[in-house]
C-alpha cells in the first residue's frame, strides 16, 4: 500500500485526512508508524509491506486481541479503527515513559481488578500470538496441562526445530515438564492475562498508568503475568505491595515459581533471539534439577 492509498484508508475510516506521518519503534508484525490528523487524532498504524495474506494474518488478530482486551480488561488499550490483512489502525495514547511509583501502584491495582475476571477454562476461545509468534489457547480445565503443553512444551519444540534450542535441552524441558504436579499448586482460577507484560507495553502519562500495548491474550493463573513482570525488573516491590493489598501472593511465588513461570518468556526470546537466553534457559532447568 503506497502513502496516497494509506492516507485515504485513514481518511475513510477516520473522518480526517493526515497531515504527517513518523515512525515508531517496536513491531514484530509489521511496520509502525503513527499518523497525526488534521482534526488533532492521533493514530497508530502497523502496516505489513508484503500482500502475502497468510503471513500477514498477525495484523488481523493483533485486532482481535485487542478488541477482546479492550472489552473485558478495566486496562485501556488502544481501540481498533481499521484492520485487514495488511493494515491495523489504532488510537493513539501518549506515554511519557516515567515510570514512577505512582504508576507502579496504579498498574497494580487496576491489575488487580482486571485478576477478577475469569473464565471456567485456562486457555481462550482463539489462539493469539506473543512477539509475532503463534500462541496456541486450546480451552484446558487443569491449569497444570494448559501450561505444559500449550506454553512450555510448544514453545520448547518450536524452538528446537527452529534450531535454536538444543535438543538436549528440549529433553531436559519435557523431564521438567513430567515433575510440573509437584511444583504448582492443584487448583488455579482461570483470570484474564495481558500475556505480554514488560515494560515496553506498559504506557504511562502524569503519574498514572495511561494503558497497555501489545496483548498477548488468554486466560492462566495470575502468577505467570507477575512472574513476567519481573524478568526484566518492570514490576517493583512498590507495585507488588500494592497488588498484595488486593490479592494475597501465596508463599513460594517469588522463591521458586516465579523462575518457572518465567520459563515461558524465556523461550519466546529463545525463538526470537538466541543467544544468552538459552543459557537462563539452562539456569532455570538446572535449578530444578533438569
Amino acid at each position: 500500500m503506497d502513502k496516497r492509498a494509506l492516507a485515504d484508508l485513514i481518511k475513510r475510516h477516520a473522518g480526517a485526512s493526515v497531515r504527517s506521518v513518523v515512525p515508531l519503534s517496536g513491531g514484530c508484525v509489521a511496520n509502525v508508524m503513527r499518523a497525526d490528523l488534521d482534526d488533532g487524532q492521533q493514530l497508530v498504524i502497523k502496516h505489513s509491506p508484503t500482500n502475502d495474506a497468510q503471513n500477514n494474518a498477525g495484523l488481523l488478530i493483533e485486532a482481535e486481541m485487542l478488541r477482546y482486551f479492550k472489552t473485558h480488561s478495566p486496562i485501556p488499550c488502544p481501540e481498533v479503527i481499521h484492520a485487514d490483512a495488511n493494515c491495523l489502525v489504532m488510537t493513539f495514547i501518549a506515554n511519557d515513559n516515567r515510570m514512577t511509583g505512582h504508576v507502579q501502584r496504579d498498574l497494580a491495582e487496576q491489575l488487580a481488578s482486571q485478576h477478577q475476571v475469569t473464565s471456567e477454562t485456562f486457555g481462550l476461545g482463539f489462539d493469539t500470538l506473543i512477539g509475532g509468534l503463534a500462541q496456541p489457547n486450546t480451552p484446558e480445565e487443569s491449569w497444570i496441562t494448559f501450561f505444559a503443553e500449550h506454553r512450555l512444551r510448544h514453545m520448547a519444540q518450536h524452538a528446537h526445530r527452529e534450531g535454536k534450542l538444543p535438543g538436549s535441552m528440549a529433553a531436559r524441558v519435557d523431564r521438567l515438564i513430567d515433575r510440573l504436579g509437584d511444583l504448582l499448586p492443584d487448583q488455579s482460577t482461570a483470570v484474564l492475562l495481558h500475556g505480554d507484560l514488560w515494560g515496553g507495553n506498559i504506557l504511562c502519562q502524569s503519574d498514572k498508568l495511561a494503558g497497555l500495548i501489545d496483548p498477548a491474550i488468554y486466560y492462566g493463573d495470575r502468577e505467570i503475568e507477575l512472574a513476567f513482570g519481573t524478568l526484566f525488573g518492570d514490576l517493583t516491590p512498590e507495585f507488588f505491595a500494592r497488588y498484595g493489598e488486593i490479592l494475597p501472593i501465596e508463599p513460594g511465588f517469588f522463591e521458586e515459581r516465579r523462575d518457572l513461570y518465567n520459563l515461558y518468556p524465556l523461550l519466546v526470546h529463545v525463538r526470537l533471539f538466541g543467544g544468552h537466553y538459552v543459557g537462563s534457559v539452562d539456569h532455570i532447568l538446572a535449578r530444578f534439577g533438569h
